[in-house]
């Protein structure tokens, strides 16, 4: 399971090694970039004065050690460690060094090479110190007759550059510590809420379904949190219904399953007569009947609910609705309603036309039931340019305003007592909702002012260019 503190640790590793990269960078680059240049100062300012010196040196075919010392006591601010020129065989005639080699020969490698004919240039910075050496040739007339070489060593720019590195040292260290400091806090910020979130989900999981966090912010965990109070609304609402349908259904289905344990009890018994046990059978059947028509609405609203509708084609709704009125005709004969239609053709839906069948049938039903003698059904379709309307009108008792938002929820009944007299499951309008809402329909009740009930369904029409 993911803990907010192995976060907080990832997250702080991950600023503290992406910060580290930066002040490794920080603490080369610029280094290398100044001794680099440092080091091209240098280089141009030597092979400048070898060059010069070289120049200057050959006032004859051949060097002597009065004509260097001559030479070279000429030129100015040539404040270098060392100064050293050789004849073209090596032979040292001039040298600084505090230890001058004159009269021997220098056997080192840029001396050698500049008496080649080449411009040499070497430098380092060892312990602090800039050190650089530069050889040049000295020619005349074509010939090389020595050959000129400078050691410089800098104590000053070492200096200068040491103190660059201490510098960004410092900065380094503090500007380390500083994001240290503020990578823990966002961190921590971060991952608490993350842990807060990750309660209530642990919360919810165990059935604490009204449990919500507080929102705070407009950043992802903000909307995350959102998102989060927003599902679990959803399923408090679920779970409410659910438990809500459980308890309807033991309801509905324990009533007809008592009557059929009295009944066949009294039956065992054998103290009645047979037409007394015929009409307790026959009140068995009919408890049987009741159960299973709870049963096949349940499975009906299962695979509603589950999205699968029946193999679907282009119905016309109005013939679907004239076959099955001429259905419930005998029905409504003898509940003493009159049924009037106003059925426009072409209405065409994209259905099972069993389905929209049964939509037509679970309405026009319930507008018998619940109506008066000698009261009527108005029912009537038509079409626009995109819909396909039925209405359901009925001059029966009507429905309370205050029932009409929950009718079509699963077992509600507005009079209990009343919808179980007249045989219904209190499935059948949640199972037309149902069947409406998948075919990308809707319908909606309302009172109407002269009594009664009015039902209006609403489908896409379907269009022959329509694939």
């Amino acid at each position: 399971m993911l803990r907010g503190g192995s976060i907080q640790v990832k997250l702080l590793f991950a600023y503290t090694s992406v910060i580290v990269a930066v002040l490794i960078l920080l603490n080369t680059y610029p280094l290398f970039m100044t001794q680099n240049m440092m080091f091209q100062s240098k280089r141009t300012a030597l092979e400048g004065q070898a060059l010069l010196i070289a120049n200057t040196l050959p006032v004859a075919e051949k060097l002597t050690v009065e004509s260097v010392e001559q030479s070279i006591s000429l030129l100015e601010d040539l404040s270098y460690s060392r100064i050293m020129v050789t004849n073209e065989a090596g032979l040292v005639l001039y040298d600084t060094n505090e230890t001058p080699m004159n009269g021997r020969y220098a056997l080192a490698s840029g001396l050698v090479s500049a008496l080649h004919g080449n411009d040499v240039f070497y430098g380092e910075y060892q312990n602090g110190v800039f050190r650089s050496w530069a050889a040049s040739p000295v020619v005349a007339r074509g010939r090389i007759i020595g050959a000129v070489y400078l050691y410089d060593s800098d104590e000053g720019q070492g200096l200068l550059l040491r103190e660059i590195q201490n510098n960004l040292r410092v900065i380094s260290i503090l500007v380390c510590f500083l994001v240290i400091v503020i990578s823990i806090l966002l961190s921590r910020v971060f991952t608490t809420r993350i842990a807060a979130l990750l309660g209530a989900i642990q919360m919810v999981r165990e059935g604490e379904y009204t449990h919500r966090i507080k929102v705070e912010g407009r950043d992802e965990l903000s909307q995350l949190g959102e998102e989060f109070n927003e599902l679990t609304g959803r399923l408090q609402v679920t779970e409410e219904a659910r438990r809500r349908f459980v308890s309807d259904a033991s309801h509905e289905l324990k009533t007809p399953l008592a009557s059929i344990k009295l009944l066949t009890d009294s039956i065992l018994q054998g103290t009645m007569d047979a037409e007394t046990t015929r009409e307790f059978v026959t009140d068995i059947g009919e408890a049987a009947d009741r159960l299973i028509g709870i049963s096949e609405d349940l499975l009906t609203l299962n695979r509603l609910d589950a999205g699968q509708k029946r193999k679907a084609e282009p119905v016309d709704l109005s013939v679907v609705a004239e076959t099955t009125c001429l259905l419930l005709m005998p029905l409504a004969q003898a509940a003493q309603v009159r049924i009037k239609t106003k059925l426009e053709k072409e209405c065409l839906v994209y259905a099972h036309e069993g389905e929209l069948s049964r939509v037509i049938s679970n309405l026009m039903e319930n507008a018998i039931k619940y109506n008066f003698p000698e009261g009527y059904i108005n029912l009537s379709i038509h079409k626009n340019d995109t819909e396909v309307i039925l209405i359901v009108e009925d001059s029966g008792v009507g429905i309370p305003e205050e029932d009409l938002p929950h009718i079509f929820e699963r077992f509600y009944r507005v009079d209990k007592a009343r919808s179980r007299e007249a045989g219904g499951t209190g499935l059948g309008l949640a199972i037309v909702s149902e069947t409406v809402r998948i075919h990308g329909g809707e319908i909606r009740a309302e009172k109407r002012t002269e009594g009664g009930l009015r039902m209006t369904v609403r489908f896409p029409r379907w269009k022959e260019e329509e694939p």
